[in-house]
C-alpha cells in the first residue's frame, strides 16, 4: 500500500487527467443537458481543456527530466569513446608489463635456483643427490680424481642394479701435453701448497698419471658395463672450475673444498652449463675408446694389458715410465681415493 501511495504521488498530474478523464466520459453518457446548473457542453469543454493541460505539464515534466539523462548518457559515450580509442595503447603497455614481470620473475627463480653450498659435507650430499635416479653425467675439469673416485663406480653400481644404459661425458686434461699439465700444477700449488686429501702433493708426474688413470678407468668399466655409453675428450687448456651434471643437477666446484654452486634443471643456469659442456667437449681431443675394444684389461690388469691399451688408444705411456709407474696408474684407476675425504 505504501509503494501505491507513493507511486501516485510521484504521478500525480498523471492520475488527475486519468480521473478527470473517466469523469468526462461518465458526463457524455449522462442524459441531462445540465450538471450542477451548468450546461453539459460546457462542463465538458472546460474539463476536457484541464485534461489537456495536465497531460501537457506531465509531458513537459517528463522531457525535463530526460534532458539531464540525455547529457549524461551523452557525457558517458564520450568518454567510453575515448576510452575505446585509448585501449590500443593501453592494451600495449599491459602486453609490456606483463613482459616486464614475466622476466622479473624468471630471474628471481633463477636466483632462488642456485644455491650456494657450505662445506664438505653438503657438497658431498649435493653429489650423492645428483647421482640418484640419473641416466646421464657430464664431467669437465681438471685430472678427474673425484670422478675416477667415487662418481663414475656408484653410477656403474646404480645403472646395473637398475639394468639401464648409462651416458657420461668426460672432459679432463691432455696428459700428453706438458704446457698443460705444468699450468694446472702451477695453479694447484698457488692455492695451497699441502697435499690433498689422497696425501699427495700436485706435481707435473702426478697430473699426468692422474689423467692416464681416468682414461683406464673409462676403458674397464665400459669392458664390464656393456650398457655404459662413455666419451672422453682432452682439454688443451685447464679450468679453475669443475662441472659434475647430471639429469637433474648442475655442481660447480672450485679448489676450496668447502666451497661450491649448485642449480636445478629448468632453470636458465642449467641450460646454458649443459650448452657449455656439450661445446667444451666437441672442441677437445677425442679419445677413441672403441678403438680398445679388441684390447681387454682384467679385473686387475697387468702392466702389459695397460701398455697395450694405451698404445691402441694413441697415447703411448712415456718411455720413461717404468712398471712402478704403470701400476701407480692402475692403482690409482682401479682403487682411487677419494680426494675429498677426511
Amino acid at each position: 500500500m505504501g509503494r501505491f501511495v507513493a507511486w501516485v504521488g510521484k504521478n500525480a498530474d498523471g492520475v488527475i487527467a486519468l480521473v478527470l478523464a473517466v469523469f468526462i466520459a461518465f458526463l457524455g453518457l449522462t442524459a441531462s443537458d445540465e450538471i450542477m446548473g451548468q450546461p453539459k457542453s460546457e462542463l465538458i469543454s472546460g474539463v476536457t481543456l484541464l485534461v489537456l493541460g495536465l497531460l501537457t505539464a506531465a509531458i513537459l515534466r517528463d522531457r525535463w527530466r530526460q534532458e539531464p539523462m540525455e547529457e549524461t548518457i551523452k557525457e558517458n559515450f564520450r568518454t567510453t569513446s575515448g576510452a575505446l580509442a585509448d585501449l590500443p595503447a593501453r592494451l600495449d603497455r599491459l602486453t609490456h608489463l606483463e613482459a616486464v614481470v614475466h622476466s622479473a620473475k624468471r630471474v628471481l627463480d633463477d636466483l632462488q635456483v642456485v644455491q650456494v653450498l657450505n662445506g664438505a659435507d653438503e657438497i658431498a650430499e649435493a653429489h650423492a643427490e645428483a647421482r640418484r635416479s640419473t641416466d646421464r653425467w657430464y664431467f669437465k675439469g681438471g685430472t678427474g680424481t673425484y670422478v675416477r673416485a667415487v662418481t663414475l663406480p656408484e653410477l656403474v653400481v646404480a645403472a646395473r642394479r637398475e639394468r639401464k644404459a648409462l651416458l657420461v661425458r668426460l672432459e679432463i686434461i691432455d696428459p700428453t701435453h706438458l704446457g698443460v699439465c705444468e699450468a694446472y700444477v702451477r695453479f694447484r700449488r698457488s692455492v695451497s701448497d699441502a697435499p690433498d686429501g689422497t696425501g699427495e702433493y700436485w706435481t707435473v708426474d702426478r697430473t699426468r698419471k692422474e689423467s692416464y688413470a681416468t682414461i683406464l678407468a673409462a676403458c674397464w668399466y665400459r669392458q664390464r658395463f656393456s650398457l655404459l655409453d662413455i666419451h672422453l675428450g682432452l682439454a688443451a687448456t685447464m679450468t679453475t672450475f669443475r662441472w659434475d651434471l647430471s639429469a637433474n643437477h648442475v655442481i660447480i666446484t672450485v679448489e676450496d673444498p668447502n666451497r661450491a654452486l649448485v642449480t636445478r634443471r629448468g632453470s636458465f643456469y642449467y641450460d646454458h652449463c649443459a650448452t657449455e659442456l656439450i661445446a667444451s667437449l666437441d672442441q677437445a681431443r677425442r679419445v677413441p675408446l672403441e678403438s680398445a675394444k679388441a684390447t681387454q684389461v682384467g679385473e686387475e690388469p697387468t702392466v702389459d694389458e695397460v701398455r697395450k691399451l694405451f698404445e691402441a688408444l694413441g697415447l703411448g705411456l712415456p718411455k720413461a715410465y717404468g712398471d712402478r709407474d704403470v701400476v701407480e696408474i692402475i692403482r690409482k684407476a682401479i682403487r682411487a681415493k677419494n680426494p675429498y675425504s677426511a
